[in-house]
């Protein structure tokens, strides 16, 4: 098992990757997310850490969900997106909550996780399912 300042240390360099505000694109965030994960996962692929990363990678794809609503900023953006997306409109007046509220309900259904896979973001667990020995 890993030891928790190892878990804590990957939370808050993911934190960092996923700030809203740090100016990062699209491309540069997913390339970046990768790389600290794949090293990761590598460095700790002897270790069972399932639980923890399940947690991680749940926490990850909201902050992810929260950085692509918030590039969204005009409201008119966020309704055209959410059309293309198909979500019914009686469900868009959640857009009114804030962006870690808006990440857990209307953008889960948007940016499902096969969806963020699809776009190319990295997911935990698919890296440590692929590497785990046991």
């Amino acid at each position: 098992c890993a030891h928790s300042k190892s878990l804590l240390k990957l939370k808050a360099k993911l934190k960092m990757l996923t700030c809203r505000s740090n100016g990062m694109g699209y491309e540069r965030r997913k390339v970046a997310l990768r790389q600290v994960i794949r090293g990761w996962v590598s460095y700790f692929k002897y270790a069972d850490v399932k639980t923890s990363l399940t947690t991680i990678d749940q926490r990850l794809r909201r902050r992810i969900r929260m950085c692509v609503w918030k590039s969204w900023k005009n409201p008119k953006t966020r309704v055209k997106n959410m059309w293309y997306q198909a979500i019914l409109a009686n469900k868009l007046w959640q857009q009114q909550q804030g962006n870690w509220t808006n990440a857990e309900g209307i953008m889960h259904h948007a940016a499902s996780n096969d969806k963020l896979r699809v776009a190319g973001y990295p997911c935990l667990m698919d890296y440590y399912v692929r590497l785990h020995v046991r």
